[in-house]
């Protein structure tokens, strides 16, 4: 069993974009961002459900399936369920759809009580307001022994990092300049002293470093 984090980051570290617009909510530079992992057969099959066998093969998509292997629950921020979208809305089941590809219970960080959402796939959303450490129990208890994911967004991770409850922390670095947005490393100095740290570079131009504890 370890604690787990997957995020992609831009050259200069950030971890989330600026540039959404009310006409294009997700922005032109998450696509720039996350255009490799989108691109592989993992992702296309798991999150798009598309059965064609399309997308790609190589080194990304090997770090793809890792992101889903052996994870018995996950963590997340608000933000990346999507309760800023519609914070106000009791109904509002977040934007994963009606499938989340997470297959497993799924913690959401908030401030705002609210049922638990059973989705199809073995997918249940539970919303808590919680510490990092609080929180990891209530995850560790749902895992059965498998890993937990620390899914996001960057300001999550950052704080299970700070609390030092992550074991093994996978970045892949996508060579853009964002500029902009939240930056995964600030607060972090010295990180890597108490991990072996390994890299590999994607036939994208994606370079895959991770932590291990």
């Amino acid at each position: 069993m370890a604690v787990r984090v997957d995020l992609n980051i831009s050259l200069d570290g950030f971890a989330t974009t600026a540039d959404q617009t009310p006409e294009n909510p997700m922005g032109e530079d998450w696509s720039r961002l996350v255009s490799a992992y989108v691109a592989t057969r993992t992702f296309r099959e798991r999150v798009l459900h598309d059965a064609s066998g399309e997308g790609t093969t190589g080194v990304d998509d090997k770090y793809a399936q890792a992101y889903f292997a052996e994870v018995g629950a996950e963590i997340m921020g608000a933000g990346m369920f999507g309760l800023h979208s519609f914070p106000d809305d009791p109904d509002w089941r977040g934007w994963w759809g009606d499938e989340p590809p997470f297959r497993a219970p799924v913690f959401v960080l908030t401030h705002t009580a609210r049922p638990s959402i059973e989705m199809a796939g073995g997918t249940t959303f539970h919303f808590l307001s919680a510490t990092p450490e609080e929180a990891l129990d209530r995850a560790l208890a749902a895992a059965d022994g498998k890993d937990v994911r620390i899914g996001g967004g960057a300001s999550v991770v950052r704080d299970f990092l700070k609390a030092g409850l992550v074991d093994q922390l996978h970045v892949a670095i996508t060579p853009i300049l964002l500029g902009h947005g939240i930056r995964l490393w600030d607060d972090l100095r010295g990180l890597e002293s108490g991990y072996s740290v390994t890299a590999e570079a994607a036939e994208s131009g994606i370079t895959h470093v991770t932590f291990r504890r």
